[in-house]
């Protein structure tokens, strides 16, 4: 298994991005020169005694190139926009139907309560959930452009046969690809596989329009060029599609090893894999409903569809390897253990016993080197998640996958501990509307519990209400962004939760939160204002209970600053400018992060120990990076 951290594995993914282009233009640039040398000996005559090269420079050659690579990018761009509306249209692309969160089906609420114990555990807010109803092969898969708007597909052979074990070890694989940002290298490699593929598809096209012709009408000598000229484009375009599969599948196969070590690893539980991987080779994994199985193929958990020559062109290694690399002799002992039907399974060692434990795991050792635990599950994360859910009444859950109870928990958090005078006061100020409105019989449902379980409840119970609150539409979420603005403002002063609850809403309600941003710097020097703005903050929070902020500040730019330089402190910061400032830090490159939300962890451990709401600052400062941060 790989121990490099979650910055390494996104610097690398981005990496994977660019080396995956710039090998897919050499296979264009190879196409195009096929395409080319094919007009070239079509169009040459005996009267004609240029050369290729010669050719390939005058009026027709140079036409047919910009034709051909015109016509590549063309359906790359065309794909590309197609998929712009991230993991959504991805769903919708392969025939899936979105699980209603407040589902009655046994197999579905198994699927949501394993999901819900993954992203509460790892700080991501909880996925889209979609199945694929009609396929009765074990498969799934993630897609999206960032951790906050991912989805998840599952077949149904999935839902009904795996256990619940093995079930969590196809999930924990699949969150794997989140944090390590293998999702948005999977969308893109669809567009542009797409491109590669519609040279092909003229030729299949024409081959299919000189047949037709021949049919209908006379052989000719056009009808018969038509046809050759089909069958040589529609050969050109495979060939191409082969290099682009190879290079698939040779990215594919690393990243697939990877994310099924990271499955152990969050689950400590080496058989629910495994387990799964042999029921794939029992059952097959194969979509057959869709006609874009083999453009999934890199996405899936297993091969999607059958390949040919698959040792080189297969996107996953084969799954003997990938059950014994999990643990070597995995594969002779599920063999004998699946031929016992009357086994019994064993939970994953640790869990149980410290959901069950009746209280929050204690602080890690390590705590200060927050940036450590970004993109992981630790035993400690996952117990607390396991056990608060289990601290969450029925109804309370109900109302958050609902978009009316969602709109109401964000009415709630804000209001939790008022006095009941001054929150009805503080409500009234919302205007009557049908679904935005304060309702007090759902408020009296979620009240209650978050009075009793306090400040740990606050944001899992927001990342469970998520999926509810993107089902908002563009105008709503702008709607629900100003309610929930009112409520911060009627007191007249902002609370670090309200700030935090804010920018957490405006950066996964907004209409560019799918977008990745790119990377615009890679020096701290390039962004030194904004980490002023934002250490600035973070040391007033580091000295409510005691100290110097000033000092402090000092101390947190101590790491992002030469020797002489003088940092600014900032008396005031407000919502907005934080919001620029994080959205600048966003840019910079993965591998500098860190020493941000580590220099964040030093200010909020001032005084030897952290807050809830301190954590939540630092968990907020971490989403806003796209550094999903476990609760601690």
């Amino acid at each position: 298994m790989s121990h490099r951290g979650f910055f390494e594995r996104q610097a690398h993914a981005r990496r994977n991005t660019l080396w995956l282009t710039v090998l897919l233009l050499a296979a264009v640039t190879a196409i195009t020169l096929a395409v080319c040398l094919l007009g070239y000996l079509i169009t040459r005559s005996e009267s004609s005694g240029l050369s290729f090269p010669a050719w390939l420079l005058s009026k027709h050659g140079l036409l047919t190139a910009l034709t051909v690579t015109g016509l590549i990018f063309a359906g790359s761009l065309v794909r590309w926009v197609d998929l712009a509306g991230g993991g959504e249209r991805v769903a919708n692309m392969v025939g899936a139907r979105e699980i209603d969160p407040a589902t009655r089906d046994a197999d579905e609420k198994k699927l949501r309560n394993i999901v819900e114990e993954m992203a509460i555990a790892s700080g991501v807010p909880v996925p889209q959930l979609y199945v694929m109803d009609r396929e009765a092969g074990i498969n799934a898969f993630v897609a999206g452009y960032s951790p906050g708007q991912a989805v998840m597909v599952v077949t149904q052979g999935a839902l009904t046969e795996l256990t619940r074990d093995e079930l969590q070890g196809v999930v924990a694989h699949e969150f794997s690809h989140i944090l390590n940002g293998d999702m948005r290298l999977n969308v893109r490699l669809i567009a542009l596989l797409a491109g590669v593929l519609m040279i092909g598809q003229v030729g299949s096209f024409l081959l299919q329009s000189g047949s037709l012709s021949r049919r209908r009408y006379r052989r000719n000598k056009e009808q018969g060029a038509l046809l050759v000229l089909g069958v040589a484009l529609l050969a050109i375009g495979y060939i191409g599609v082969f290099f682009g599969r190879l290079i698939q599948a040779a990215v594919s196969r690393q990243r697939e090893m990877l994310a099924d070590a990271s499955s152990v690893q969050f689950t400590r539980n080496p058989e629910g894999i495994a387990s799964a991987l042999y029921k794939i080779g029992l059952k097959g994994g194969h979509l057959t409903t869709t006609g874009h199985a083999s453009d999934m193929n890199h996405m899936c958990f297993g091969e999607s569809t059958p390949m040919r020559l698959s040792r080189l062109l297969a996107s996953h290694p084969p799954l003997e390897a990938r059950i014994n690399a999990i643990q070597p002799g995995m594969l002779a002992r599920l063999k004998s253990r699946l031929r016992d039907t009357t086994a019994t399974r064993r939970p994953p060692a640790g869990v149980a016993g410290a959901a069950g434990s009746g209280g929050v795991a204690d602080l890690p050792p390590s705590v200060a080197r927050f940036s450590g635990s970004v993109g992981t599950v630790t035993p400690h994360s996952e117990a607390a998640a396991i056990h608060l859910l289990g601290q969450f009444p029925d109804t309370y859950r109900e109302l958050l996958y609902t978009r009316v109870g969602a709109v109401q928990l964000c009415y709630a958090l804000l209001t939790y501990e008022l006095d009941e005078t001054t929150r009805t006061h503080q409500l009234a100020q919302i205007a009557p509307h049908p679904l935005f409105q304060p309702q007090a019989d759902l408020l009296a449902k979620l009240l209650p519990t978050l009075q009793k379980l306090g400040a740990r409840a606050r944001f899992p119970s927001l990342e469970l209400a998520m999926p509810a609150l993107r089902r908002l539409d563009p105008q709503e979420k702008r709607t629900l962004l100003g309610h929930v603005h009112t409520l911060v403002s009627a007191d007249g002063r902002l609370s670090l939760f309200e700030f935090a609850l804010f920018s957490f809403l405006q950066r996964h309600l907004a209409a560019d939160a799918a977008r990745v941003p790119k990377i615009s710097y890679r020096k701290f020097a390039q962004v030194q204002a904004s980490l002023e703005r934002l250490f600035s903050l973070m040391a007033r929070a580091g000295t409510a209970t005691g100290g110097d902020p000033h000092r402090l500040f000092a101390e947190a730019m101590a790491g992002f600053t030469n020797p002489g330089e003088t940092a600014h402190f900032q008396d005031k910061v407000t919502v907005q400018s934080l919001r620029q400032a994080l959205q600048q830090l966003n840019q910079l490159s993965p591998l500098l992060k860190p020493a941000i939300i580590d220099a964040c962890g030093h200010c909020v451990m001032h005084d030897g120990q952290v807050s809830v709401t301190e954590y939540e600052l630092v968990r907020l400062v971490a989403d806003q990076l796209d550094c999903p941060m476990p609760p601690l």
